[in-house]
């Protein structure tokens, strides 16, 4: 620098800035604000960042192989307490319980299957609406298969006894049943498909009670032979929570598997469940009948957020405070692995596209 004389100056040389020393004084002195005093943050802190969550441990009850295991189990076991009482070991017999038992028993398994995920997301405004759905849905679907399963388990008796097969002690038997039950679960399907409004869910969850079921009506017979002992109702009862448990729990099973875009929660008080998104548009908010139910956070809007689907994309669109990997966003097209904030929920997009 000069003065303004070309022949006058200060210079200042490498060696000279080498020597320069500045003191390190460390942070500022922290200011704590009175008790009571409203704080408006300061200006270290970076704006529009997301608050941050602790990651919690999912639970068990929270997996949908888990909690429609359980909706088929004590659905059968419902049916079957209804109906023993009026039910006699006799094929002829046309007593109540024998016309009953198993539409029943099919009515209500379909009414688990229908709302055991808005129970699992504590939706009771849902669960309602579902249970108004799926209950006379299920009871007439009960005698529709009922009756189409007889069909199937008369023609199958037919074919094994042709083959030599005169006793339910024989696994061709076993087979013949298994076939006829797989009717059942696929009822259980259409009503899951149905009260959750969505072709696919329905398609997966007929295909999940296909196996399901015909899983359960294979193992039936044997399990009535080494429970029967003096009494034919617990072997029954047996046999039939067995078979529900199947059916429900490879619904889940296989709609876990075949699911092509879903939303897992990392934090929060669903931490560990996955949300499939099946629909076209799916809302997320603090309504009960949000497609994603978001409970216990004040700060969240009835219809915080909704994704849209179009093609092979997904589209996030906020209407509150909504973070993707930890910047605020009002619309972003979702990639695979994204983390979505919204409130003191954290969620983790993945999706598993077939070409």
């Amino acid at each position: 620098m000069t003065n303004g004389d070309p022949q006058e100056g200060i210079k200042i040389t490498l060696d000279d800035l080498a020597k320069v020393h500045v003191a390190d004084r460390g942070p500022g002195p922290i200011i704590q604000a009175e008790p009571g005093s409203r704080s408006y943050g300061t200006i270290t802190e970076a704006s529009g960042q997301a608050p941050a969550v602790e990651k919690e441990k999912g639970s068990l009850l929270l997996q949908g192989w888990f909690y429609l295991g359980v909706a088929g189990l004590v659905g059968a076991l419902l049916g079957w307490a209804i109906c023993e009482p009026g039910f006699v070991d006799d094929a002829r017999s046309n007593r109540w319980g024998n016309l009953m038992l198993v539409p029943v028993l099919v009515a209500l398994m379909t009414l688990g299957f229908g709302i055991a995920e808005s129970l699992v997301e504590r939706s009771a405004k849902k669960a309602l609406i579902r249970t108004a759905l799926a209950l006379p849905l299920g009871m007439v679907l009960g005698f529709v298969f009922y009756f189409m399963a007889n069909i199937v388990f008369g023609v199958a008796v037919g074919i094994v006894a042709q083959l030599g097969v005169q006793s339910a002690r024989n696994p061709a038997f076993w087979i013949a049943r298994a076939l006829a039950w797989t009717i059942f679960g696929a009822a259980g399907g259409v009503v899951y498909g149905i009260v959750g409004q969505s072709y696919k869910k329905g398609k997966f969850g007929v295909l999940g009670g296909l196996l399901g079921a015909g899983i359960g009506g294979i193992l039936f017979d044997p399990i009535a032979m080494a429970t029967g002992g003096p009494s034919a109702a617990l072997s029954r009862a047996v046999g039939f929570a067995i078979f529900g448990l199947a059916t429900g729990s490879m619904m889940g099973i296989v709609e876990s598997a075949l699911k092509d875009r879903w939303f897992y929660v990392t934090s929060g008080p669903l931490a560990g469940k996955q949300f499939i998104l099946y629909k076209p548009q799916t809302s997320i908010g603090s309504d009960q009948q949000s497609d994603i139910y978001l409970f216990k956070d004040p700060a969240i809007l009835p219809v915080h957020a909704f994704l849209t689907a179009n093609g092979a994309r997904m589209t996030l669109h906020a209407n509150g405070p909504v973070f993707v990997s930890g910047s605020p966003v009002s619309s972003r097209v979702l990639l695979d692995g994204d983390l979505v904030q919204i409130g003191r929920y954290t969620f983790r997009y993945k999706e598993n596209l077939r070409s």
